[in-house]
């Protein structure tokens, strides 16, 4: 085969691949070209989760369900605390759904660029995209616990009322804060290693701090210690959760019981605060990952 030419040459296109500029620099249009990749990285993390187990996806129930019960123990049957007139066991699924989605996209976020270091450093691509496929990717896995839940309301004999077709809110809501938090846990896991044994434990307190029970009972705790009840709304999770169940069952149980706005007023800012913050910190990391992972 004869040498390229001059003229070849010239006619060759070239890649420049120059590190990002400005305070996030994310390009969209990037993203967009790469979207079948991206696609392909959402399928494999849904694979992955479930290769080689013995349940496979019926984890995406078990989960959420067993933690239910137990709720349904220790805080309805013992410590008698109120469900806001519902069935303790779909009071506490309900909210373990959701959270069990936040909880999972946000692991495996966080843990996903140490997981993808040969794609890291052979190939380039938008970084961007491997935390955040599994956020797209627990997706399905709630989507199966959806299933479940429909049957739990057809069993109680509630009828999701107009209101159920504003939970895409609180579900992008719970997206975004994952998203925002995994962002900054990955590009910190692929310098320091040990931050992967620090995500459950942060990912169990947060869990505290969101409080599972109702926020009417809350409410009413911080109001008989002088605190604004809705300072609590600055966990976004915590709107995310008590709008879950305002979407799908509290218009039957007890209509005294709002649209919870002000929470989801509250913790919207801090949720794109997070997700601004770790956008930021990942695109400053992103050109020493293929280095140091």
């Amino acid at each position: 085969m004869p040498p390229p030419t001059d003229a070849s040459l010239k006619t060759t296109p070239t890649l420049v691949i120059e590190p990002p500029r400005g305070w996030i620099a994310v390009n969209f249009r990037e993203l967009w070209q790469y979207r079948e990749l991206f696609g392909f990285l959402v399928w494999r993390d849904i694979k992955v989760k479930y290769k080689q187990t013995l349940l496979g996806a019926i984890w995406a129930i078990l989960v959420p369900l067993v933690q239910a019960l137990i709720f349904t123990i220790i805080f309805s049957n013992v410590a008698g605390l109120s469900s806001d007139g519902l069935p303790p066991t779909l009071f506490f699924y309900i909210a373990m759904l959701i959270w069990t989605y936040f909880a999972t996209s946000l692991t495996m976020s966080a843990n996903s660029l140490v997981g993808s270091s040969n794609l890291l450093t052979k190939i380039y691509f938008p970084r961007l995209i491997v935390p955040a496929g599994p956020c797209l990717a627990g997706l399905v896995d709630f989507a199966i616990g959806l299933i479940i839940l429909v049957v739990m309301l057809i069993h109680y004999r509630f009828v999701p009322p107009a209101t159920a077709l504003l939970f895409p809110i609180f579900l992008a809501l719970a997206l975004i804060t994952a998203l925002g938090t995994g962002l900054f846990l990955s590009a910190l896991n692929v310098k320091y290693r040990d931050i992967r044994f620090a995500v459950p434990f942060l990912i169990q307190m947060w869990m505290y701090v969101t409080v599972i029970i109702s926020f009417t009972t809350i409410a009413q705790w911080l109001e008989g210690h002088g605190i604004w009840p809705y300072l609590w709304g600055l966990n976004p999770l915590v709107a995310v959760v008590e709008g879950f169940r305002w979407c799908l069952v509290y218009p039957h149980t007890d209509p005294a019981i709002g649209p919870p706005w002000m929470l989801l007023a509250v913790g919207t800012p801090v949720a794109l605060v997070i997700l601004f913050s770790g956008l930021f910190y990942f695109r400053r990391m992103e050109k020493q990952f293929a280095d140091i992972i």
